[in-house]
């Protein structure tokens, strides 16, 4: 086999599984919607929704576009991201019922932070769907030795609105920096077109 066509053997294997990996990772697409309106599914289609906005807003970002910003007062989008694993971290506790504690996430490497990111929304969301109270799903946080504790409407107006949000502002800077969102993806029906 001649050097060329070993390349491109070589290419093609990286390329399908760079793919597989991606295609491994919740939120690809949207999940199927359940067929009966509850508590539970009803949040976790929230959150569902989220995730998949996040999956396609992140999706190939290279190092350029996770550096940019658009002036010296904004985020980067990679410091956009770190903010939205950590609303992640609070949504995935509140349905744990875990009390948030401060995370170093620091030394995760940018596909690490996004993969704990999509699988903190999906198991939010798995943890929803199995449920119809959400009144047992608080928001806990430790201060000065005392747990504080918010009802999951906080949820709702507060990470999980603020983690999409912060979606749109990753759709945002990376046109910005010259790679544009995923043209086939359709956030209507949370699926990719082919």
């Amino acid at each position: 086999m001649n050097k060329c066509v070993l390349f491109l053997v070589v290419l093609f294997l990286i390329q399908t599984s760079m793919n597989s990996q991606e295609q491994d990772l919740p939120y690809y697409e949207i999940p199927e919607a359940p067929e009966n309106f509850n508590q539970g599914a009803i949040a976790a289609r929230m959150i569902d929704g989220l995730g998949f906005r996040y999956y396609w807003a992140t999706e190939g970002l290279r190092a350029a576009d996770l550096n940019f910003k658009p002036n010296d007062d904004a985020r980067t989008s990679e410091e956009t991201i770190d903010h939205i694993l950590g609303l992640s971290n609070v949504i995935v506790n509140s349905t744990l019922n875990q009390i948030n504690q401060k995370t170093d996430d620091s030394k995760l490497s940018f596909s690490e932070k996004r993969k704990l990111t999509l699988e903190n929304l999906k198991t939010a969301a798995d943890n929803l769907r199995a449920s119809n109270d959400l009144s047992q799903f608080k928001i806990l946080f430790s201060r000065n030795d005392e747990t504080v504790s918010y009802p999951f409407w906080n949820q709702i107006n507060g990470p999980i609105s603020d983690a999409i949000w912060h979606c749109g502002q990753l759709v945002l800077l990376r046109r910005s920096s010259g790679n544009p969102f995923n043209s086939k993806v359709s956030v209507f029906t949370g699926t990719v077109r082919k």
